[in-house]
């Protein structure tokens, strides 16, 4: 079945191409009367507007691109549901691809979404090299979540990682942990930033930081626990994780549970991003809140400021964790 045209909505609404076209492009010309025949029309034959059409006839755009380092990690989810609340009100459309956390696959996935004419580009935590976002950022206004940026033209939305890792470490050693292991995060653009904060804060109590190689997956985090158990005496295991983000957290706590321990009540865990699965009353885990729905709406602010010239300096958003205690904490076993 051929896809229905503008030319069958004016057809059906008995009016004009050039009207049917002012209807979409939300033109106050347009009576109340002829605009309600033109939409009843269009939903009769099931017609959409071409997106990318209008914006290459228009020479504006009312795309947004946005690319995903790993579309597995919830708390890209919640960003993007921020970025897509924030694009509707805007009158914006949301193109979206995944770069799969490799930098090749990233730049092919970045060249795809600029083959949209999109008014803008949203990275989140891209693993990209320096010179791809900058020569993107030529083409379009770019905008980094979950990483920093030294260039002028491109903006960015983070939290505070020093201070997020803080607020874990600060909450173990209330809880009466000395030993309080980091499972860092590897090359992902958010682990320097925790893994600082963690171990500011372990020397700020005198405890000697012992961070632990890891990925923010959960296959890495299972992987990192069973080295840890197979390596250290029991005596010298760590009493508490503090694990890179709450992916990492979900796959240590299925190895300790797959090697016997108890949770909370033989070690404690931490994760860091508070994503949707975190709250589950099964999963119950004590985690470092980032408010990711504003990131997303401050993302797509961002980028509307460029876009209508408000803006030349870069956005620099800096927004502040909080913890969330639950039920993978707990005192230490004596």
């Amino acid at each position: 079945m051929a896809r229905p045209t503008m030319e069958d909505v004016a057809a059906r609404a008995g009016v004009s191409r050039a009207l049917v076209s002012l209807v979409f492009n939300n033109s106050p010309k347009v009576s109340d009367r002829r605009r309600e025949a033109v939409l009843t029309a269009a939903d009769e034959l099931g017609y959409q507007p071409h997106v990318m059409a209008r914006a290459l006839a228009s020479r504006t755009s009312t795309v947004l691109g946005v690319m995903v380092s790993d579309l597995r990690n919830a708390f890209f989810a919640d960003v993007i549901e921020g970025l897509e609340s924030a694009a509707r009100e805007a009158g914006f459309e949301l193109v979206l691809n995944s770069g799969s956390r490799s930098p090749g696959r990233e730049k092919a996935a970045l060249r795809s979404l600029l083959s949209f004419h999109p008014a803008g580009v949203v990275l989140l935590s891209p693993v990209l090299p320096a010179s791809a976002i900058e020569a993107a950022a030529r083409t379009c206004p770019v905008v980094l979540v979950s990483r920093g940026s030294r260039l002028s033209t491109v903006d960015t939305v983070n939290d505070d990682g020093v201070a997020g890792s803080a607020l874990a470490v600060e909450h173990l050693v209330s809880l009466g942990h000395r030993r309080i292991a980091h499972l860092d995060g590897g090359t992902a653009t958010t682990a320097a930033a925790r893994r600082r904060g963690y171990r500011l804060a372990m020397k700020a109590h005198g405890l000697t930081p012992v961070v632990l190689p890891s990925e923010h997956t959960d296959t890495a985090g299972e992987k990192a626990v069973h080295h840890l158990l197979a390596t250290v005496s029991r005596a010298d295991r760590p009493t508490a994780l503090f694990c890179g983000n709450d992916f990492n957290a979900f796959g240590a706590i299925s190895a300790l549970e797959e090697e016997g321990l108890r949770i909370p009540d033989d070690i404690s865990v931490v994760g860091y991003d508070n994503t949707s699965f975190s709250a589950l009353r099964r999963v119950s885990l004590t985690t470092v809140d980032q408010p990711r729905l504003e990131m997303g709406r401050l993302a797509v602010e961002a980028l509307l400021e460029r876009v209508r010239g408000e803006r030349t300096a870069p956005a620099r958003h800096l927004l502040h964790p909080s913890l969330v205690p639950r039920g993978t904490t707990g005192v230490p076993p004596n």
